[in-house]
């Protein structure tokens, strides 16, 4: 995602009443009844924070989530891991095929009030791949590198949690374009911003460095159940 191609993500407007979520992006949100957003605010995940975070409205499904894909391939793409690691390495997207799979259903919280919930992915943890390349201990943050030169950022720690993962499959589908083919990560406990598309790389490093986003005051911590979508919220 390109500066001279940014997208306000400011503009969130929900019609009165209406069905269609236009958050300053692609495609049209199929927001879900009122009835329903009420329920779903009552209820809690297992660790006692509500599934609706404060702001955010439930969505049936994304049509596009926005953005530029980059021009890899399954055939062609790479993941280079690197920094304050022992053990950098390259992926293949067959290697990363080759590593232990998993499967997760999670809700995923966009900075621009939308909600998908029990959105379903398949890949492989990141913490697979720390523990194969070894963080040092001067290594406390992640950076996201990806196609067009988008970055976002993460403590180490996020990236310890186990529904966070590279994810190559979609609802049981390969990844499309639009929702980051072939590669992206998914961050689920962070706005969406932080789980960047069509991934090229992930840098350990000692200090953090503010992403794409995250350089335009939004939320370096990005939590949704704070709203920290702004800086200035903080």
């Amino acid at each position: 995602m390109l500066k001279d191609q940014t997208i306000s993500r400011r503009t969130f407007l929900a019609a009165a009443g209406g069905t269609l979520v236009n958050i300053g992006l692609p495609g049209a949100f199929v927001k879900l009844a009122d009835a329903a957003q009420r329920a779903l605010a009552a209820n809690t995940r297992p660790d006692g924070k509500p599934r609706l975070p404060p702001g955010q409205q439930a969505i049936e499904k994304i049509q596009d989530m926005g953005g530029t894909p980059g021009t890899a391939t399954a055939a062609n793409w790479s993941l280079r891991v690197y920094g304050e690691v022992e053990r950098p390495i390259v992926l293949s997207y067959q290697d990363l095929l080759n590593l232990d799979q998993v499967h997760i259903t999670c809700d995923i919280h966009c900075v621009t009030g939308w909600t998908l919930l029990d959105s379903e992915w398949s890949g492989v943890r990141l913490t697979t791949i720390m523990d194969r390349v070894r963080p040092r201990r001067s290594g406390g943050f992640v950076i996201f590198e990806a196609a067009g030169g988008y970055r976002s950022n993460v403590p180490l720690s996020e990236t310890r949690k186990e529904n966070v993962i590279l994810a190559h499959s979609f609802f049981g589908k390969k990844l499309e374009p639009a929702h980051g083919a072939p590669v992206r990560v998914v961050v689920p406990d962070r706005y969406l911003y932080k789980s960047a598309k069509w991934l090229e790389a992930v840098k350990v490093t000692s200090r953090d460095e503010p992403g794409f986003w995250e350089s335009q005051g939004y939320s370096n911590s990005a939590d949704p159940w704070k709203e920290e979508r702004f800086e200035s919220n903080q």
